[in-house]
């Protein structure tokens, strides 16, 4: 995937979701609020409310179809811009994805598990697993974009559903997909198996092979990032960041978990800082990680055209 805040969000534990994921029996949804139904039954809606208690079907729903989280409260004036188009696109997508609604004031354990510092925040759950992709109110098209780009992540992860729409007309068959290339198919089998080494090495080969494989530079660089936070424990990588603030490989370590995260700005801001108060022969190990991390990002995101215009200044 090329250009895309998912090379850097889709990563296994960025959101704790453990709480969430064995709840027993869903208490009833408030009046007006449309429960998930029954996967199957043709009934499940496209637009629906969530809230703690009902959370762990939603889970488990989005191991068959990408479901889409908005994070949202009354009392938010982005969030009434932003979730209409939400709406609007998931719609227009037929059943291709889902949208669960979460009202973070009346939800205060989803709003823990999901970190949210602040809202609008859309994630996504494909598989059981968190995707972070954006906060505050974007465009209409940005959304588009982003979400093509999630159902192209959720194919390569096997998460293909759809939900039945009431006077759609059957989906035409896809052409099958053609096998992946030995290398990547390595390196995709290495990543579920949680061995991050051996897929770096796959897709460095892959590079060797062909210099230009846009796919295998995305995922050398997100999966190089996977690597790098596996067992990083966050509290103690903060600690250390912040008892020593002109030391690199603490403040590079934080970096890469707040991309995990999807606290993109923050972990920008984190490395431009330290940039320009580092001396200029102890600069380049901060410049090839931002450049790195613009690359996982994607170059067309506002974050990173923010992000290289000031690192660009306080070059020349």
């Amino acid at each position: 995937m090329s250009d895309s805040t998912l090379n850097a969000a889709a990563l296994r534990g960025a959101v704790d979701l453990s709480a969430l994921r064995n709840r027993s029996a869903p208490a009833p949804a408030a009046a007006g609020a449309p429960a998930p139904a029954p996967a199957g039954s043709g009934a499940l809606p496209l637009v629906f409310d969530v809230t703690d208690a009902t959370f762990g079907e939603v889970l488990e729903l989005s191991r068959r179809v990408p479901v889409v989280v908005d994070l949202w409260a009354e009392w938010c004036g982005p969030c009434k811009q932003l979730s209409p188009v939400l709406e609007k696109v998931v719609t227009e997508l037929a059943g291709r994805l889902l949208l669960a609604k979460v009202d973070v004031d009346a939800n205060p354990q989803l709003q823990q598990a999901f970190r949210a510092q602040s809202i609008p925040m859309v994630v996504a759950l494909v598989g059981g697993q968190p995707v972070p992709l954006f906060t505050g109110a974007v465009p209409e098209e940005q959304v588009r974009q982003v979400f093509d780009q999630l159902l192209q992540l959720a194919a390569q992860n096997g998460v293909t559903g759809t939900v039945p729409v009431e006077g759609a007309a059957p989906a035409a068959e896809e052409p099958e997909e053609p096998p992946l290339p030995p290398l990547h198919a390595e390196a995709f089998a290495a990543i579920e198996a949680g061995d991050y080494p051996r897929a770096v090495s796959a897709y460095e080969q892959a590079l060797k092979e062909n210099p230009r494989d846009e796919d295998a530079q995305a995922g050398l660089a997100q999966v190089s990032l996977l690597a790098r936070v596996q067992g990083v424990d966050l509290q103690a990588a903060r600690q250390a960041a912040a008892a020593a603030p002109a030391d690199v490989a603490a403040q590079l370590a934080v970096a890469d978990l707040d991309v995990a995260g999807g606290h993109v700005d923050d972990a920008f801001d984190r490395l431009l800082e330290l940039f320009a108060a580092l001396p200029t022969d102890e600069r380049a190990p901060v410049r090839d990680r931002l450049v790195e991390l613009f690359g996982l990002v994607g170059a067309a995101d506002p974050r990173v055209v923010r992000a290289r215009g000031r690192l660009t200044s306080l070059l020349f």
